[in-house]
C-alpha cells in the first residue's frame, strides 16, 4: 500500500540528508518514518521492521475532503503500477465517523485500493500533527523522509516522478 504522511515543521536540509542518506534513519531521528505501527483496516499490519528498505508513501486524508477525493483514483491508479517495486502506500483516515460498511463503499466509489489505516494519537503526534488535507509524506528506503510533506491533492505525475528516482535507488 501507499502510505503518504506529511510533516508540517522542519524541512530537512539537503547537505544533511546527503551525507546519511545511505544510511538507515536512527529511532526518534527528525526526518525518518516514525516508529509506529500501521493496521489497515483488514487487520494487516505494517511494523517499522517491515517497511525497512521500502518507499513508504503516507497520505493523510478524510472521506469528506473534496481534494482527497480528488486525488484518490489517481494514487490508486500509480499504487497499482508501483507496489511490486518495493513501494508501500498508506491512507491514513482523519476523520472516525465512517462505520466499516460506508468505508468499503468509498473505497468503492472512489476506486480506492492501496490499504487505509485508521487514524490514532500515535500516528497523529508521531506527524506532527499534519494541519491540513490531504497531506502526503514520502520516505525513501533507508526510511528518510524525501523532501517537505505535501500540503494538497499531490499530482500521480508528479508523486511517480518522485517515486521512480527512489524505486531505482538500491
Amino acid at each position: 500500500g501507499l502510505l503518504f504522511l506529511g510533516v508540517l515543521a522542519g524541512a530537512c536540509d539537503s547537505s544533511r540528508s546527503e551525507a546519511k542518506s545511505h544510511q538507515a534513519c536512527q529511532k526518534d531521528q527528525e526526518d525518518c518514518l516514525p516508529d509506529v505501527k500501521y493496521v489497515d483496516t483488514t487487520g494487516m499490519a505494517y511494523t517499522p521492521e517491515q517497511l525497512a528498505g521500502k518507499v513508504v508513501v503516507v497520505n493523510f486524508w478524510a472521506t469528506w475532503c473534496h481534494p482527497c477525493q480528488k486525488e484518490i483514483p489517481d494514487l490508486s491508479k500509480l499504487y497499482e503500477k508501483v507496489k511490486d517495486q518495493g513501494v508501500v502506500m498508506l491512507g491514513v483516515l482523519t476523520n472516525d465517523d465512517p462505520s466499516d460498511g460506508d468505508l468499503l463503499n468509498f473505497q468503492s466509489d472512489y476506486a480506492m485500493t492501496y490499504p487505509v489505516v485508521r487514524f490514532s494519537s500515535d500516528i497523529f503526534i508521531s506527524f506532527h500533527r499534519p494541519g491540513a488535507l490531504p497531506t502526503t509524506f514520502v520516505f525513501d528506503r533507508t526510511g528518510h523522509q524525501v523532501g517537505r510533506a505535501h500540503i494538497g491533492a499531490i499530482s500521480a505525475t508528479e508523486l511517480e516522478q518522485t517515486l521512480g528516482k527512489l524505486v531505482a535507488q538500491k
